[in-house]
This record gives C-alpha cells, structure tokens and sequence, in this order.
C-alpha cells in the first residue's frame, strides 16, 4: 500500500519542477521565485503524506500488545497416598486351662479292692486313696457322707482329720460291717467342700457269701522310732479262722523278699507282725503289708519322714 501511495506523489514533485522552468502564463499573480516554488511543493508533499498517513492510520485496525502465549507445560499432578496405618503389636492371647477350686483323682483303693468276698455281719475298713488336684486346700470342714447304694452300717459322715493342700494325697477310711444276706453290694460315697457342694464320688463293692469264707478285714499300723531307724508294726484282723501269708512294699520301690512265718488265726482275731527300715535321708517315706493269701491285696500304710 506504501508504493501505491508513493507513487503519485513523486510524480506531482517532478510536475513540480517542470513548471519551475516553464514561462510565467502571463497573469496577474507575479511568479513565485525558486525558493518559494520548492517550498511550496514541500509543504504540498507533506500535506499530502500527513493525510495519507491519517487515512491509513483510520483505515488500520488498533495495534494491541498481545503477550505471546508458550505451552507451558503443567507440573504433574501429585495425588498424596494416605500412610498405612501404624502396625500395633497386639499380645497373642493362649488359651489357659480352666482351673478348679475342689477337684479329686482317684489313686488306688488301699484295702478292699472290687469283689471281695465277706461272710455275712463281717467287719472291715475300707480305705481309699485319693489326691488334691484342685486350687483350694480340704480342711477339717470337708467331709466324706454316704450317697446312696448300701450304708453297710457306715457312719452317714465323716470329717477329714487335717487340712490337704493342692496336689498332697490322703487316706480316707471308714468302717463298715458286711450285710447279712449273701448278695453283691455297692455304697456310694460322696466328698463335699465346707459349703456343702460335693465334688468326687467313690465307692466300695463287696461279695456276701454263705459263710466260712476266711480274709483279712483291716490292717492299722503304729511307727515309732525316728530318723535313721524307723520301727513299723501292722495290726492284722480276719474275719474268722485261716491262714495269712504277707510281704512289705516300701516307698523307694524295694520290695520284701523275705520269708515270713504265717499267721495262723484259730478264729476271728488280730494278730501284728513288724519290720524295721533303716533310712537316715531326708525326705518322705511309707511302708505298706501286702496280704499275698487269702486277700490277695494291699492294706494300709505307714507313714514317716526325715528333716
């Protein structure tokens, strides 16, 4: 657009000059010297630039400053991960066996094991053995009492005679008498606590025969002596007439192999045999007599210990 516009002008400024050496037309307005030919065209010049560069000024849209916009590329997106939670320690829990205040294990019957036989309105003990595996100790106030099945004339209780500590073993014993009609019989027997709550059963189970029929009844024993030599006699009683044969079982696991006299019995009595054990240890110790005929079976045992 610029040539086209320049264009024009120069020729108007050659024009220009041309006439400047041309005759002045004869007229009335004198002739404008050089100097003011040449201004004059200047000035004609300029005010045509200046109106040309106003119209094209109009006829321009506005420049405006545009900043120059660059992809700036964004930061990436940091998505937070919550932390795992924090580990506890949590104690593994095991679990514990439930203990119990009063609870018996039965252990052995020390005299009258099942099925001995009795002559009708015989006499006899009857022992067992049992052992404290609960958490509370038995005191005095704990009693043995008759349940049910045949009293064979037993008292209806009996009192423990000490106090029995958690995992101890005692001898209970009562006194019985065999019915009189031949039969078989069993008497139950229950332990109790002090509140009167039972808590172990155990029982006694007898042949009654027609008569004549010979065995030991019971054995009590006494100690005396003390640590270093220890004296034992066994009180032996039958229930009628016959012969009794015997050897000791001591607690250290040696057993009697000795051989002893019989005892000859006539008739119904007690007859008391004794041994001597020569122990200087410290410690607990127990001897029992074991009735080889007629009971085949164990009675009894004697007790004794060293500081």
């Amino acid at each position: 657009m610029k040539k086209h516009l320049l264009y024009p002008i120069v020729i108007l400024m050659i024009a220009a000059l041309t006439a400047c050496n041309m005759p002045a037309a004869a007229t009335g307005t004198p002739p404008l010297s050089n100097n003011a030919a040449q201004t004059a065209i200047v000035q004609t010049v300029e005010a045509r630039l200046t109106a040309a560069a106003l119209t094209q000024a109009a006829a321009a849209p506005p420049v405006t400053n545009t900043p120059l916009i660059t992809n700036t590329p964004l930061p990436p997106t940091v998505t937070a991960t919550p932390a795992p939670p924090a580990a506890t320690s949590t104690p593994l829990v095991l679990p514990t066996a439930t203990q119990i205040c009063d609870q018996a294990q039965f252990i052995t019957d020390v005299t009258i094991p099942d099925g001995t036989t009795f002559s009708p309105g015989d006499t006899f003990t009857k022992t067992w053995r049992i052992k404290n595996i609960g958490t509370c100790s038995w005191t005095p106030s704990y009693t043995l009492f008759f349940a049910s099945g045949t009293a064979m004339n037993g008292p209806s209780t009996i009192a423990l005679t000490g106090n029995v500590n958690p995992g101890q073993s005692v001898d209970i014993s009562i006194n019985l008498t065999a019915p009189s009609t031949p039969n078989e019989y069993t008497g139950y027997w229950k332990l109790r606590n002090a509140s009167g709550l039972a808590f172990t059963s155990m029982y006694v189970k007898i042949n009654v025969g027609g008569g004549g029929v010979f065995a030991v009844n019971h054995v009590n024993f006494i100690v005396s002596g003390a640590c270093g030599s220890f004296h034992i006699k066994a009180s032996v009683a039958t229930n009628g007439a016959g012969t009794v044969t015997y050897h000791w079982i001591r607690s250290d696991g040696a057993t009697d192999t000795a051989t002893h006299d019989p005892l000859v019995f006539t008739a119904a009595d007690t007859q008391t045999v004794a041994t001597d054990w020569f122990v200087s240890a410290s410690g607990h110790f127990w001897m029992d007599i074991y009735i080889d005929t007629p009971n085949h079976q164990q009675f009894g045992r004697a007790s004794f210990s060293c500081p």
